[in-house]
């Protein structure tokens, strides 16, 4: 099966499928599956722009309203996650997961799919330390801090993760798991992105939440975006029991879609031919939400997720095979995602401009739908019932904050925070620019372990098996000047490559320019080439668009 994977979208899906297309014609068949990486941009109208946590003057509304409204449909498969620049109204309402246009599917705060038996997971938004203990109590209308701590992944979806057991095929989480820089061709990384120097020598960037989750999924592979840089890496991890066979995860971290960039990759995985063409849910994964519905918080106090530490009657929320059974019987023994997408709000009409929109906390029919199906409580009525007793919904929240920050506890079992950078990312967007970022000073030394496993000799020179595919459309450019030779056996080479009708690797074949633009050596000068969309970094956790 052919499977492409896309970086940071930023709400361009025109010219990602127009990629798509144009890789089609010279590759040897049609793409059957798009991954992306988060930053996917589901802005159907105004008051959706004002969702997204990016300055005033960087908000466009780009194309995803034109899937929306049905002017276009998607032509393949596509499955995202959420990212740190998202409409989070809009995503809000699909906490489970669910359609955002037809063709297109959310997986939802974390999420697992099945596509023709492949196994595909995914974690939506960006690590905050200060933020990870707190329940899911954000709903818009947002102000300037909610806004920002919508997208911040809380400790109840990676617990609901590392219930999983059965073996992942494909994971994707937006920003990149920490330290997987040193599975891969770090000096290569360091020479691209110098201003990361300092947190990957401290091992502070990325994320220890997804981390974990590497160490606990082993998925065969993992997908990430945030970083605007294309990485790959090789982890091979300890296998548990003797006489085991260690697994290892190819990771692949993409750029963001524009001229230049390394924003796409396609992969052939190997599926099941007798499994149905259509998306499923996942038996295991619905037992764990189901188990786990009692767990969810909606308030912005720290907790902390059962565990077995003596305090706790039930840490274990793994699935059963009784709990597997009740929910096949619940679902009539059929897991096929149903097509329900139905339009919850206006579609953007560029001859009617509404800038004065209202905000409103919608609840979503496909939501309700699907936790009717399987017995849960949509947390958007959780929050509507907490805003109803509290009057408000950011204000009283926003007191707990405070409450929680002076009383002196631990702001989460990680002591450093990996979402925001000591030094400027030229590439990235600042959220404002006259305010310093508390947190972009991080500590010299990371409280955080490393992986508990050595890299692989061959680590340094892996991104070689992920060939360079800048397949552009229109006033793009097509150019494969930085391919990276190598001499490793390319064990994953059938993932790596664009091959034409005959063969032969596309990435072998000298590649015309579509464009009368500059050749692309000058992109080591230009760090800020996509100014126009955004500038520096975040003045938050926000480093990353």
């Amino acid at each position: 099966m052919r499977v492409a994977v896309a970086g940071c979208c930023h709400g361009e899906l025109d010219k990602i499928y127009e990629t798509l297309a144009l890789a089609e014609r010279r590759g040897p068949g049609p793409v059957d599956l798009l991954l992306c990486c988060g930053d996917f941009q589901a802005v159907r109208n105004e008051a959706d722009l004002r969702c997204m946590a990016v300055p005033p003057k960087y908000r466009h509304m780009q194309t995803f309203y034109r899937y929306y409204s049905g002017e276009k449909k998607a032509p393949v498969l596509t499955l995202f996650i959420g990212g740190n620049h998202e409409a989070s109204n809009h995503l809000q309402e699909l906490p489970y997961g669910g359609w955002v246009a037809p063709n297109i599917y959310y997986l939802g705060l974390a999420g697992v799919v099945k596509y023709r038996g492949i196994r595909i997971g995914g974690i939506s938004g960006i690590f905050k330390s200060h933020d990870y203990r707190k329940g899911h109590f954000e709903c818009p209308p947002y102000n300037s801090s909610t806004i920002r701590s919508i997208y911040h992944v809380r400790n109840i979806e990676v617990y609901k993760l590392k219930q999983l057991k059965q073996p992942i095929d494909i994971f994707l989480s937006h920003d990149w798991p920490r330290s997987i820089y040193h599975y891969g061709n770090k000096k290569q990384l360091l020479k691209t992105k110098s201003f990361f120097r300092q947190e990957v020598e401290n091992n502070t960037l990325g994320s220890p939440a997804a981390s974990e989750l590497l160490e606990h999924l082993k998925p065969t592979y993992w997908f990430s975006a945030h970083l605007h840089v294309k990485f790959a890496a090789l982890m091979q991890h300890q296998a548990k029991d003797k006489g085991q066979t260690a697994r290892a995860t190819k990771f692949l971290a993409l750029d963001k879609c524009l001229p230049h960039r390394d924003f796409l990759q396609i992969l052939e995985i190997e599926h099941d031919p007798s499994a149905p063409d259509y998306l499923e849910y996942d038996i295991e994964w619905l037992t764990i939400l189901r188990a786990t519905d009692d767990l969810i918080n909606v308030t912005g106090r720290l907790w902390n997720m059962p565990e077995n530490n003596g305090l706790h009657a039930r840490w274990d929320y793994s699935a059963t095979e009784e709990g597997m059974k009740e929910v096949l019987e619940k679902l009539n023994h059929d897991l096929k995602v149903p097509c329900n997408f139905s339009v919850t709000a206006a579609c953007y009409d560029p001859s009617k401009p509404q800038t004065q929109m209202q905000l409103i906390h919608r609840i979503n029919p496909q939501t309700t739908e699907f936790c009717a199906q399987l017995g849960i409580i949509d947390i958007n009525v959780r929050l509507q019932n907490s805003k109803e007793e509290h009057h408000v919904c950011g204000e009283y929240e926003e007191q707990d904050d405070v409450e929680s920050n002076d009383s002196g506890e631990d702001r989460s079992e990680y002591n450093t925070d990996t979402s925001a950078l000591s030094s400027i990312n030229p590439d990235e967007i600042m959220l404002d620019e006259e305010e310093e970022d508390e947190d972009s000073i991080v500590s010299a030394h990371s409280g955080m372990n490393t992986p508990s496993v050595e890299p692989s000799d061959q680590a340094s020179e892996f991104s070689a098996s992920f060939s360079d595919v800048r397949i552009l459309p229109g006033s793009m450019i097509v150019s494969s000047d930085d391919t990276v030779d190598s001499t490793i056996d390319r064990e994953g080479k059938p993932g790596g490559t664009v091959e034409s009708g005959n063969g032969e690797d596309l990435t072998k074949v000298p590649l015309k320019r579509l464009s009368d633009e500059h050749e692309p050596e000058q992109r080591k000068k230009i760090k800020r080439r996509n100014q126009a969309i955004y500038a520096a970094v975040d003045d938050d956790d926000d480093d990353a668009a």
